[in-house]
């Protein structure tokens, strides 16, 4: 297959791309960092653009280029993120905070919109996979703009799917779970006042051992795959959810709003609140 991954030059995009170009797919990446030296050591498999995917016109220059290289594309990968502006939303910078929102949010959105005409002329079902997570189920304490876009992203990645229904287009969103990566040290360089006393005490564990990325990459290869057609609008926890399964189950899901954001009633849990 031919497939896209933004925010290829480190951590899971990284990660993904060397698992992917290993099992025979071409990989186009693209990042801000220079990959020239990783194309070269993969060449006529590994294509790559320079750029910031926040900004759109660096987007859709780096599907041009994918464009003149490929045919078609059969699946983008929407990697680039980062933590930004960290800290009690109340005093947050407020040019770090919408920072923050644009590259995590629009670096997403600018991706899809740009390489979509390329995934188009896919002979297969395409496939976007997008990450979530990170405070996109419940609230994260002092990560209010990566908790935003990230939810952002989700509402998004759900809207595309309910309006791309009928079309050959799978979109889902991956929450990936506790991995070591670049984001890991950035946690542990602000310090406990800034993060707070769990996030560091996680991001320590992490950066002594835990946490694991094969079910990450796991799962995205799965929603790559056509065992996962059908399967789209989702949020799909990689450590726990039985994904590996859900192919099977696919017709089943596709009219139920498991897996996705939803609001809670009362009588949910068991509560009831009168009409004034």
């Amino acid at each position: 297959m031919n497939l896209v991954i933004t925010g290829s030059s480190s951590g899971i995009g990284r990660a993904l791309a060397e698992r992917l170009l290993a099992q025979g797919h071409r990989v186009w990446g693209v990042a801000r960092s220079d990959q020239s030296d990783f194309a070269a050591a993969h060449p006529g498999a590994f294509g790559s653009s320079a750029g910031d995917v926040g900004r759109w016109e660096d987007a859709a220059r780096a599907a041009g280029e994918a464009a003149a290289a490929w045919p078609h594309a059969d699946g983008l990968v929407t990697c680039a993120g980062r933590h930004g502006e960290i800290g009690r939303a109340l005093s947050a910078d407020p040019q770090a905070w919408t920072d923050t929102i644009r590259t995590n949010l629009d670096g997403t959105f600018h991706a899809i919109r740009a390489f979509h005409p390329l995934l188009q002329r896919s002979p297969r079902r395409a496939k976007i996979v997008c990450f979530s997570g990170g405070g996109a189920t419940k609230a994260r304490v002092n990560f209010s703009a990566y908790g935003a876009a990230k939810t952002a992203v989700l509402r998004l990645v759900e809207t595309i799917a309910a309006e791309e229904r009928g079309t050959p287009l799978d979109i889902n969103a991956v929450a990936p779970g506790s991995v070591n990566t670049r984001l890991t040290g950035e946690i542990l360089a602000l310090g406990r006042e800034i993060v707070g006393e769990a996030e560091h005490k996680a991001a320590e564990s992490l950066k002594a051992g835990g946490g694991s990325i094969d079910a990450a990459l796991g799962l995205v290869e799965w929603l790559l795959s056509p065992a996962s057609d059908g399967i789209s609008g989702r949020l799909l926890a990689a450590p726990w959810d039985p994904w590996a399964t859900l192919g099977r189950h696919a017709a089943e899901l596709a009219p139920t709003d498991v897996y996705t954001l939803r609001r809670i009633l009362p009588e949910e849990r068991g509560l009831k609140f009168s009409q004034p």
